[in-house]
């Protein structure tokens, strides 16, 4: 008897914890699927389409099985029994059709998505209705992905800060990525999608921030042992917001100069929120070119010199070759030559009759 009392409470709990999940999964913040940024919004909507147009696919095909297992079982004799069966032109279209006509749909829409929503071209609009201001000009972040934590430098407003992101809403920010050691990737789910960020180069985001709040913002690359802290906060705020921010941020003191760097790149774990309120000018594009370290040469004249022919005095580059220096004409090959001038070519005499034999190899 208890038992079985027992058992009459389990099934109405499971069956109430079963209908209660999507609720559950309701109060989640989904911000994949309702983002904050319009980059991201519409990186979503192209999502959701692409979803429904294979759902169109997917759905009949499911509910076809279904229904032909039951039509087809072996106990329904009423089911019309064609064992020759082997054809039907109009079934064929439909297969066919049906399939190839979503891959295109799916074609031209990811095609020109993928042109819109490039993350080096700047933002067509703000939100919808909402262009970008004429003569405006982003707030222009340079990231750095260290190991393990993330370096934000505002050169506009010559700060800096350490897993520590803040940005005025409605308004176009450029992000410039690069890493210090290791490839990674910057990722904030409510602003855009995730872009690489690549030891010497410099990759590109544009976005925007449509809502106040606190957001998160991830590495989606592994990256080595503390990858799994290596997130940061980002705060949306209104412009008056960002300038008391800005001018926190000064208050705080500090300079972010080349010794400061290379001891904040050493690898740490879980690196608490930093804030410098002046910044070296030249530290990113050092950090790019990968010569942070004093003495150490920068990627682009190391170039530099190599293209004008002389790389550490080594000469190996490949210098043009002077104007007045005409390389001499190689002799026509096969192809460019008249059929009368082929066979031509001289060859070589033949072996006189007592030339020794080639030796032969035995095994």
């Amino acid at each position: 008897m208890n038992r079985n009392h027992s058992r009459r409470h389990v099934r109405p709990a499971r069956i109430t914890a079963i209908l209660g999940l999507p609720l559950m999964l309701a109060g989640c913040d989904m911000q994949v699927l309702f983002p904050a940024g319009d980059v991201a919004r519409q990186q979503a909507h192209l999502l959701a389409i692409s979803t429904l147009l294979m759902l169109v696919i997917i759905i009949p095909v499911m509910i076809l099985t279904v229904l032909f297992a039951w039509r087809y079982r072996q106990n329904n004799t009423a089911a019309t029994y064609r064992p020759d069966w082997d054809h039907s032109t109009v079934l064929e279209l439909v297969i066919w059709a049906a399939p190839l006509l979503i891959i295109i749909a799916l074609g031209a829409l990811t095609w020109i998505s993928t042109h819109t929503l490039d993350p080096y071209r700047r933002l067509g609009r703000l939100a919808p209705g909402k262009a970008v201001p004429a003569n405006s000009k982003p707030l222009e972040i340079d990231v750095v992905a260290l190991d393990w934590k993330w370096l934000f430098i505002y050169p506009e407003q010559g700060i800096a800060t350490v897993n520590g992101l803040a940005l005025p809403v409605d308004r176009e920010v450029q992000f410039k990525l690069t890493a210090s050691s290791v490839m990674n990737s910057f990722y904030v789910p409510a602003l855009a999608g995730q872009v690489y960020a690549m030891p010497g180069m410099q990759t590109q985001l544009h976005a925007v921030l449509n809502k106040t709040g606190r957001f998160g913002g991830i590495s989606a690359n592994y990256s080595g042992a503390g990858f799994s802290g290596m997130h940061f906060e980002v705060a949306g705020m209104s412009d008056a917001d960002f300038g008391t921010w800005v001018a926190k941020t000064k208050a705080a003191g500090g300079t972010l100069d080349t010794p400061t760097y290379l001891n904040l790149a050493k690898p740490s774990e879980n690196a608490p929120m930093m804030r410098w309120a002046s910044v070296d000018p030249s530290l990113f594009k050092r950090i790019v070119n990968q010569c942070a370290t004093p003495g150490s040469p920068c990627m682009s004249d190391v170039m530099q010199k190599d293209m004008g022919g002389d790389m550490h005095g080594m000469n190996m580059g490949h210098p043009a070759p002077p104007a007045n220096n005409t390389p001499p004409k190689s002799p026509p090959g096969a192809l460019q030559r008249s059929p009368d001038a082929l066979g031509s070519s001289p060859r070589p005499a033949d072996a006189p009759d007592n030339a020794p034999a080639m030796p032969h190899s035995h095994s």
